[in-house]
């Protein structure tokens, strides 16, 4: 018997209606009670489609208004005392006030989603408030959908707030849970465990099966179904078959069909991806579902298909051959419930059988640039800069009239001519407030780029580009992650023009601001029909060719930023080193093509960068500038001793708040303990797009006059 889910589904809205409730929640336009009204009706619109899609089993908590593991230490009444008081207390926590900084945030796994990491400490007292599950359920029981909640494990839960010694406590809520879904009439609850399928040591194991083997001893509880996502259980699988759960969700697309025999057992067999935008082979998908020995099937995704957009159909721009090969979170469902039919009736359906394309990279080997001090020299000598520099990541705010102008080339209702006049006095007016407050190294703003991946994207072969399809990163954040489809190739000079006419406004050294291979990849979807390491070197082999034409156009800093380094390191230790050598080497292949005299940036945030510090030294960078401000002293605790410039942020750009100019000096000064003088640059954690030009001068006035008060201290 087999019967159709998903692990989770999108919650921003086919139009991004979530993004635009929020937003207009936190400007005051609108109150608490509409966001929660638009809340309501984005669920009710989810699970009245998922029905009639025909899925036999509807999740519910998928929904979150900022995030799922931040909902989840509500849940269990982890809020830090200090945010109680707040109006807000839950968007205090994840986005800060005036007077508090929010908690930190940093990548779910190895996705480009974000999420808002739960301070746990041994003060913490965990009570339950189920009022977001059960309001959930009688919500779409009252539609007439019966549904299983959905929660962060408790394993997985302390695993991403560094807590798991905390792991008794937090079992007796999670039993109170299990109790109040029973009297709710719940007939199964999801525990979402990824951090399964990382490497385990034998006391973590021990937990997975005293965790559940505790859970599923509750008197009265609904049957439980542990999911595991992006990748293999491993050991965890027979911990887990060892306790008396009723399911277990098995990422079958980057996982492989366990030998373990699981008779009795419900085999939630994630055979549809939900991370990538291909079509399924059905073929394959049987043959894996054929292979799995269980009691009873249900045909899942390998993970939540919150990392997806919404509907293939919504795009009218595609060429109708790569259209054709495309699945997005609807048609995925769909898949999922044809595969269940298939299976049930025993159809025999053929592999496809497409070919694997043969890799096109260049392969010639580039010199080395000289060593670091060598470099340093010669680019002292040429900027001529203060200690303590300052400079910012690269956007500064993306005005609505520039929205708008945009939106009206691309709808044909404004002139290129006016459009490129218009972004032109954007960069004027960066460059101008720039000099005024005083900053060292410039940047032009990035007016003419609608997201930092998507962008190249435009002007490179080898990517489609999407007008509809939307993916959260966090809160109101969302990115249309492009789709590579073939061979990359750069045409032509991308950035090259907005660069030089910044450059020509300002005697100040303006940056050079492009994305590194390693990210635009990360951040679109990728190819299936080739190894990730082979499209990375292509579109490296890009990036250098524009790397050469802004040195030539006389750009003497050029930054070439890899976020998502970190983010695509394999949950598994035996799979990282081969994964980090070639991550880096891609890079030095885009950056290694310059002058010494030509100071080469990068930049990474929220991705526990402390975690890869060699690899980020093998960049080879002169200067990297890192996400610290939100994270504390993770980064400052890891860095004493590093050999080239480095610019830990001083302030957290995702917050609304204004940091003081003692605020900063305070952060400059825990640099400076650990890094000389020489080496620091003052900077903050990210880029300013999503900020407002009056938090951003404000902002960018005191840390200018934090580096001024510490530089005469040097």
């Amino acid at each position: 018997m087999s019967s159709s889910t998903v692990l989770g589904y999108p919650r921003i809205g086919p139009n991004r209606e979530l993004k635009r409730a929020l937003e207009s929640y936190w400007d005051g336009r609108t109150t608490r009670r509409d966001l929660e009204e638009e809340g309501a009706r984005l669920r009710a619109a989810t699970w009245s489609r998922l029905a009639g899609l025909g899925l036999g089993e509807l999740p519910s908590n998928t929904f979150s208004f900022y995030d799922q593991v931040l909902d989840t230490a509500v849940l269990l009444g982890a809020v830090p005392e200090r945010y109680l008081a707040a109006e807000d207390p839950y968007f205090a926590m994840a986005r800060g006030t005036d007077g508090l900084a929010p908690l930190r945030m940093t990548k779910w796994f190895d996705t480009n989603y974000h999420y808002i990491v739960p301070e746990i400490g041994p003060e913490t007292v965990f009570k339950l408030d189920a009022t977001k599950p059960l309001s959930e359920v009688r919500e779409a029981r009252a539609l007439g959908h019966e549904t299983r909640p959905v929660v962060v494990g408790p394993l997985t839960f302390l695993s991403l707030s560094g807590a798991l010694e905390r792991l008794e406590d937090v079992l007796g809520p999670y039993e109170e849970l299990l109790a109040a879904l029973a009297r709710e009439g719940v007939a199964w609850v999801q525990f979402d465990e990824p951090a399964l399928v990382t490497d385990l040591t034998p006391a973590q194991l021990d937990a997975v099966r005293a965790a559940y083997a505790r859970l599923g001893a509750a008197p009265a509880r609904p049957k439980i179904v542990v999911a595991s996502s992006f990748g293999d259980l491993g050991p965890a699988l027979p911990a887990l078959a060892a306790t008396p759960v009723e399911g277990i969700g098995l990422d079958l697309v980057r996982g492989s069909v366990p030998e373990l025999a699981l008779d009795g057992r419900t085999v939630f067999a994630g055979v549809v991806s939900g991370r990538d935008v291909w079509r399924t082979d059905p073929g394959r998908a049987l043959a894996k579902l054929r292979g799995v020995r269980a009691g009873r099937i249900v045909v899942s995704t390998s993970c939540s298909l919150q990392h997806v957009p919404y509907d293939v159909a919504a795009e009218d721009g595609l060429e109708p051959a790569l259209a054709a090969r495309l699945a997005f979170a609807e048609q995925k469902v769909a898949e999922v419930v044809e595969l269940a039919r298939l299976l049930a009736d025993g159809a025999a359906v053929p592999f496809d059988e497409a070919p694997v394309a043969a890799a096109s990279v260049t392969r010639e080997v580039r010199p080395a640039r000289s060593p670091y001090p060598v470099r340093a020299a010669a680019q002292a000598g040429h900027l001529k800069l203060p200690p303590l520099p300052t400079t910012t990541i690269g956007s500064f705010p993306q005005t609505g009239e520039l929205r708008a102008a945009r939106a009206g080339v691309v709808a044909g209702a404004l002139p290129e001519d006016d459009y490129e006049k218009l972004v032109e006095r954007e960069i004027e007016h960066a460059i101008q407030v720039q000099e005024d407050l005083g900053l060292d190294v410039l940047v032009h703003g990035e007016p003419e780029r609608n997201d930092m991946v998507q962008y190249f994207a435009e002007h490179l072969d080898g990517f489609a580009v999407t007008k509809n399809g939307w993916v959260q990163s966090y809160g109101s954040r969302c990115t249309r992650p492009p789709i590579i489809h073939g061979d990359v190739r750069r045409p032509a000079p991308i950035t090259v023009r907005w660069a030089t006419y910044a450059q020509s406004l300002t005697d100040r050294p303006v940056k050079g601001m492009l994305t590194g291979p390693v990210t635009i990849v990360a951040w679109s979807f990728d190819r299936d029909d080739l190894p990730q390491r082979d499209v990375v070197f292509q579109v490296a082999d890009a990036i250098a060719e524009e790397v050469r034409d802004l040195e030539a156009a006389g750009l003497s800093v050029i930054q070439v930023d890899e976020p998502a380094l970190r983010e695509l390191l394999p949950l598994r230790a035996a799979e990282q080193p081969a994964y980090l050598e070639w991550a880096v080497a891609a890079y030095r292949r885009a950056t290694s093509v310059v002058a010494d005299r030509t100071q080469i940036h990068t930049h990474l945030c929220y991705s526990d960068a402390d975690q890869i510090l060699a690899a980020i030294d093998g960049l080879d960078a002169d200067v990297t500038t890192i996400e610290s401000a939100r994270s504390g002293r993770r980064i400052l605790d890891a860095v004493s001793g590093y050999a080239r410039g480095l610019g830990p942020g001083v302030y957290d750009i995702h917050s609304p708040r204004v940091p003081s100019a003692d605020e900063v000096e305070e952060r400059l000064a825990a640099t400076l303990k650990v890094l000389p003088g020489d080496r620091v640059w003052v900077n903050p954690d990210c880029g300013l797009k999503t900020r407002t030009y009056a938090q951003v001068e404000a902002s960018l006035g005191n840390v200018v006059e934090a580096a001024r008060r510490v530089r005469a201290t040097l």
